[in-house]
């Protein structure tokens, strides 16, 4: 679907967002910057060190979303530029990774043990060794690369094109004391500038559903990897129950791209194809949200009250609503602010009814190997 098509589907659900409003937000970027965001973002540094930061977090990303550069759709409204989208879109998804990672999880589960484990599957199907040379494709912050190299005790190294991310992930590393085996690179994960069969093993979580083209991701991956060695990833796509000429279907697909930032999501069909073509031995594959006890939605469904995803939930929403409208109107947000916090809440509207509809899963899983 086009991004001019999916704008107009999601234009009946609230997904859109004025151009004026948001060229007034570019127009007091360097004010905005130099005062409220430096500001907030102190105010962050102290939430993060005491596991409170959720929902400042989301607003600093509102807050730098409606200050992005924006080309034109149509007379009235605006799409982000691809890479712009990519790289807020991913800073927005590490920033609040403590409450909405979308994993397999057991009933009595906490939601930090769920998401080790997550990682742990991950590193263990790859069967990686200590010493090993493993790459992480697009790594966010590094929060899996921490965990999985201390838990496999080898060396990661993430490649992202965020500068900030890297260098808040940077800080990360020293303090978890792992800076002598972890490190980033910043780069485009299309255009890797890594040496061929240069790796031990390669794993990408919710990071390559982002690439334009899964064929030119995976041969790149491809390359770098060493031969006889595996690549992991979980990946978002439509399932087998989705259907193009559903309406619905397109308005919940729409969303999930827009407000998240992907290009036309692949399904999980698609995804295999792209996998074998780039060279790749498929060695198994299968969607882990079929079977999971309790559903990978749940901490944004606003009919599930939780305490440790307060934000995500009805009440923590309308805090959250009315906590925007207040900065903007103080001035330390910018015009369009609330129009884009509502956007993304569209997002997670989406993203909740495309798992109820078992459309879309964010848990597709395989494990690929390149071939002696």
């Amino acid at each position: 679907m086009s991004k001019a098509g999916a704008f107009d589907l999601a234009s009946g659900l609230g997904g859109k967002i004025e151009k004026d409003d948001v060229l007034s937000a570019v127009d007091n970027h360097f004010v905005c910057s130099n005062t409220g965001m430096k500001s907030i973002m102190r105010v962050l540094e102290v939430w993060r060190k005491t596991e409170r930061l959720t929902t400042l977090t989301w607003l600093t990303n509102i807050m730098i979303l409606s200050q992005a550069s924006t080309s034109m759709v149509g007379e009235n409204h605006f799409i982000l530029p691809q890479e712009t989208c990519h790289n807020l879109c991913s800073t927005f998804s590490s920033t609040i990774n403590r409450t909405f990672i979308p994993h397999h999880r057991w009933k009595g589960e906490s939601l930090r043990e769920s998401i080790k484990r997550h990682e742990h599957f991950l590193a263990l199907q790859l069967g990686l060794k200590p010493g090993q040379k493993v790459l992480d494709v697009g790594c966010g912050i590094g929060g899996p690369l921490r965990e999985i190299a201390r838990f496999s005790s080898t060396s990661v190294m993430g490649i992202n094109n965020n500068e900030y991310q890297i260098t808040r992930g940077k800080v990360l590393n020293r303090v978890a004391g792992v800076e002598r085996t972890c490190d980033f690179t910043k780069a485009d994960f299309m255009k890797m500038p890594f040496p061929e069969n240069n790796f031990d093993a390669v794993y990408a979580i919710e990071a390559t559903c982002h690439a334009p083209d899964a064929v030119g991701c995976y041969k790149e991956i491809f390359r770098v990897l060493k031969p006889g060695q595996s690549f992991a990833a979980y990946e978002w796509c439509m399932t087998d129950a989705f259907d193009p000429n559903n309406q619905e279907h397109q308005k919940i697909k729409a969303e999930i791209e827009i407000g998240d930032g992907l290009p036309d999501i692949r399904s999980t069909r698609q995804c295999l194809a792209a996998l074998k073509e780039a060279g790749f031995e498929v060695i198994w594959e299968q969607d882990l949200a079929k079977d999971s006890p309790l559903p990978w939605y749940l901490p944004l469904d606003t009919s599930h009250f939780s305490l440790s995803s307060f934000r995500l939930t009805a009440a923590g929403r309308f805090f959250t609503k009315n906590m925007v409208m207040a900065l903007e109107y103080i001035g330390l947000a910018p015009k369009g602010s609330q129009r884009v916090q509502s956007f993304l809440e569209k997002a997670a509207e989406g993203l909740v009814a495309g798992g109820k509809k078992e459309i879309f899963t964010p848990l597709y899983f395989f494990l690929a190997r390149k071939p002696q």
